[in-house]
């Protein structure tokens, strides 16, 4: 270990252990670190850690995750205070010198989007409005069904295309990017191989069109790379391709954002930038008022028809359209709609909290032909029909526990294919399963059994069937490593330092002078090559008495190479 790169390791390991665990979390995610996997689990301490990142292969990855501007400064001596890759006065380590100097990078030239003109503008309004209409589709969907990802976190190619077909997208690809779109923006998250919709999700379908679009914008710019902002704000997209020029995979990524960008109706042709983009680029609060004046109005009325169907004659506001999707089955989503109430659809809303009376009313409300005499029919048999599947959870075995009244209806479920995955089995008078209460309503609804799910005191538990309910930041993977590492670190690093000094000097034959502290308080320093540590004592030659000397490690203040 030479002296320089034995300071720079120090040095890099007291700022790691000054710093907070989510920028531990960060530098180790541009390390690609894995929590589980080596260089982790050699790591002991934070000097560990400091050493891997000194190495040039890191080096090198920690700059192809600089910005331009930041390796501009480093090229050029600006001071910037980064955790690993400059001294205490911000310059470049030597290291980070000798890689950038192989570069010619300058800083990016500030600039300013065209404006868009009326025809670019309108096209960029219909984006925005096609995306909002689809992620809606999504987002509600996965309420009540999560979406399949796959084993690379990507969303499986039979939904892209289930999506497509359903034309909810217009291809597998544009799926695949709403739902990424949808992720980067905190509505819909991954959890093991599930990709569900959040609660800020859950609350976002429920918004008018300019309120989903002015927290969708939002959530798009702050989520964007560091490299992308200019303060609150963006740099000109026209410079985001070269915003991280050491990273051969930016290109893609760079890409992928402005698609983004694009489908939220940010960005025109030609990188023309619409009236209602210039405020949040600037950092400051969206108005939509530009951007909704361009899109389809909006109705809070329908038809309802005697064939049990709902005909919406224009784009139904928001908040109604998430409510009657609630009872409903969507058979259209042009801008007019169609709707289709079953006796499955009425199931289901009961199942989730509505009731017979409170559909009554809404519908009352909402309809411009009133209540047809089938659908109130379907209504009134439905909801005396729901219930008559009890289901809840045994406290004594575990197990849930399937009752009715109509003992040929539970003789029904018990041979019924369609739900044979549950296992029911008879148990005296009711049926029994191994399957959790929740999987066991789930299914019995689906097969449009009328049933209800209910609490441990006997009350109605009304279900939401959430893909992924909490809302925010993953929990972070790293939090164990970093946990293990500063306690190692601890109190007691001083000391850890030097043994570490200790060993190289030994490694490496490498003379010290030792700085020994004395019972009066003073010092006396001692050249010796070393040539053993164990016990809580360093063996070393003392070549000007020319004997061998044992000294306590709890003696030596310091050492330094001679």
């Amino acid at each position: 270990m030479t002296p320089a790169s034995s300071t720079a390791q120090r040095m890099i390991a007291e700022r790691l252990a000054a710093a907070a665990d989510h920028e531990l979390s960060m530098l180790f995610a541009v390390h690609r670190i894995s929590p589980g996997a080596n260089p982790a689990t050699s790591w002991h301490d934070l000097f560990d850690v400091a050493e891997t990142f000194l190495h040039a292969d890191h080096v090198a990855m920690a700059l192809s995750r600089a910005d331009r501007d930041l390796l501009a400064d480093l090229a050029s001596g600006t001071p910037r205070r980064t955790l690993t890759l400059t001294d205490d006065a911000g310059l470049a380590l030597p290291s980070v010198a000798a890689r950038l100097a192989q570069e010619n990078i300058s800083r990016a030239e500030s600039s300013s989007p065209v404006s868009a003109d009326p025809t670019a503008a309108a096209h960029a309004a219909e984006r925005a409005f096609t995306t909002l209409t689809a992620l809606a589709d999504i987002v509600i969907a996965t309420l009540t069904k999560p979406l399949v990802r796959v084993g690379s976190g990507s969303l499986s190619a039979l939904e892209r295309r289930r999506l497509a077909d359903e034309r909810v997208a217009g291809s597998p690809e544009e799926a695949d990017l709403l739902v990424r779109l949808a992720s980067a923006t905190g509505l819909l998250r991954a959890q093991d191989r599930r990709i569900g919709a959040t609660d800020d999700g859950s609350a976002w379908v429920r918004l008018s069109t300019a309120e989903r679009w002015a927290m969708l914008a939002t959530r798009l710019r702050d989520a964007l790379p560091r490299g992308l902002r200019d303060g609150r704000g963006w740099i000109d997209t026209k410079s985001w391709p070269g915003a991280y020029p050491l990273d051969p995979a930016w290109p893609a990524e760079a890409d992928t954002w402005l698609a983004f960008a694009r489908l939220v109706g940010l960005i025109a042709d030609a990188h023309a930038e619409p009236a209602w983009a210039a405020p949040i680029r600037r950092g400051e609060n969206p108005d939509p008022a530009p951007l909704t004046a361009l899109m389809p109005g909006e109705v809070d009325r329908v038809f309802l028809q005697n064939d049990l169907t709902a005909i919406s004659p224009g784009l139904l506001e928001p908040a109604l359209d998430v409510r009657l999707r609630g009872m409903t089955t969507r058979e259209s989503h042009a801008q007019a709609s169609a709707y289709r109430f079953t006796e499955g659809s009425i199931t289901r809303a009961l199942s989730t909290g509505e009731t017979s009376d409170g559909m009554r009313e809404f519908l009352a409300e909402l309809s411009l032909t009133g209540i047809p005499q089938p659908l109130e029919y379907l209504i009134g048999r439905s909801a005396d029909r729901h219930g008559l599947v009890r289901v809840a959870e045994d406290p004594a075995t575990g197990r849930t526990v399937v009752s009715s009244p109509e003992r040929d209806l539970l003789r029904t479920l018990e041979v019924d294919r369609a739900i044979g995955g549950l296992g029911l089995s008879a148990s005296g008078d009711a049926l029994v399963s191994r399957a959790s209460r929740d999987v066991v309503f789930w299914a019995l609804t689906d097969a449009r059994y009328p049933a209800i799910a209910l609490n441990d005191d006997g009350s109605v538990a009304h279900a939401e069937r959430h893909g992924v309910v909490a809302s925010g930041d993953d929990d972070d993977a790293y939090a164990g490593l970093i946990a293990r590492l500063r306690d190692a670190h601890g109190e007691g690093s001083d000391r850890a330092w030097l043994e570490r000094e200790l060993d190289a000097a030994i490694r490496e034959k490498t003379a010290l002078v030792v700085a020994i502290r004395m019972p009066d308080g003073s010092e006396r320093e001692l050249t010796l090559e070393p040539t053993g540590l164990g016990g809580g004592r360093l063996r070393g030659r003392d070549a000007a008495a020319e004997v061998e000397r044992t000294l306590p490690v709890g003696l030596i203040a310091s050492v330094r190479p001679l």
